[in-house]
C-alpha cells in the first residue's frame, strides 16, 4: 500500500534534480546605466574593454550552449543561456554608447571653440581696420587684395563638416549592422543543426526504450527469451 506514494515521491525528487541541473547558475545581470565618462582616456579604455568583453561573452555562451545539448531539458537550458548572453551584451552596448557620445560631444565642442575663436579674431581685425583705415593709394599701382572670408563662411564649413561626419557615421553603422546580421545568421544555422542532432538522439533513445519495453512485455508474458546481462 505504501509503494505507490513512495514511487511518486522519488519521481518528484528526480524531476527536481533534473530541473536544478539544467538551470543556469549564473544570474542575469541587472541592467543599470553605466557611470558617466569624464575624460577622453577613460572613454577609449571603456571602448577597448567593451570589445574584449563581447568576445568573452560569446565564448561563454558557446560553452553553455554545448553543455545544454547534453542535458535533458535542452530548450530550457538554451533559453536561459541566451537570456544571460542578451543581458550581458545590452550592458556592454550601453557602456559603448555612453563612451562614444562623450567622444563625439568633445570633438564637436572643440571644433565649435576653434570656429568661435577664428570668428572673434576676424571680428577684432575688422574692427581694427575700421578704426584705422589704410592711406589711399594710387588705383593704378594698388594690387587687388584677395577676398576675405566672411563670418557666414565658417558656418557653412561647419555645416559641411557635420554632414560629412554624419554620412561617415551612417556608413560605419550600416557596415556594423550587416556584420551583426551575418554573424547572427551563422549562429542560427549552427543552432538549428545542433537541434536536429539532439532530436535525432532523442528519437534513437525513445526507439531503444520502446524496443526494451516490448521485449520486457514479451518476457513478462513468457513469450520471449530471458534477459541477458
Amino acid at each position: 500500500m505504501t509503494r505507490q506514494p513512495m514511487l511518486r515521491t522519488l519521481a518528484a525528487a528526480a524531476l527536481t534534480l533534473l530541473l536544478a541541473a539544467c538551470s543556469n547558475t549564473e544570474l542575469v545581470p541587472h541592467e543599470v546605466p553605466p557611470p558617466p565618462t569624464t575624460s577622453t582616456g577613460q572613454a577609449e579604455q571603456r571602448l577597448a574593454a567593451v570589445a574584449l568583453e563581447r568576445t568573452a561573452i560569446e565564448a561563454r555562451y558557446a560553452d553553455r550552449e554545448a553543455v545544454c545539448y547534453d542535458k535533458f531539458f535542452v530548450n530550457r537550458c538554451l533559453d536561459e543561456a541566451r537570456e544571460v548572453r542578451r543581458a550581458a551584451l545590452v550592458a556592454q552596448r550601453a557602456i559603448e554608447i555612453e563612451a562614444s557620445l562623450y567622444l563625439r560631444r568633445l570633438k564637436v565642442d572643440e571644433r565649435d571653440q576653434a570656429i568661435a575663436e577664428a570668428d572673434a579674431a576676424y571680428a577684432a581685425e575688422e574692427s581694427a581696420l575700421a578704426g584705422n583705415p589704410a592711406p589711399a593709394k594710387d588705383p593704378a599701382s594698388a594690387a587687388v587684395p584677395p577676398p576675405r572670408a566672411k563670418p557666414g563662411d565658417s558656418r557653412v564649413v561647419r555645416s559641411q563638416q557635420r554632414a560629412q561626419e554624419n554620412a561617415a557615421n551612417a556608413e560605419k553603422e550600416a557596415a556594423e549592422r550587416a556584420a551583426n546580421v551575418a554573424a547572427y545568421e551563422e549562429r542560427r544555422r549552427k543552432s538549428e543543426e545542433r537541434q536536429k542532432e539532439v532530436a535525432r538522439r532523442l528519437a534513437e533513445r525513445e526507439a531503444k526504450a520502446a524496443q526494451r519495453a516490448a521485449e520486457d512485455a514479451k518476457r513478462a508474458n513468457g513469450n520471449g527469451p530471458a534477459p541477458t546481462n
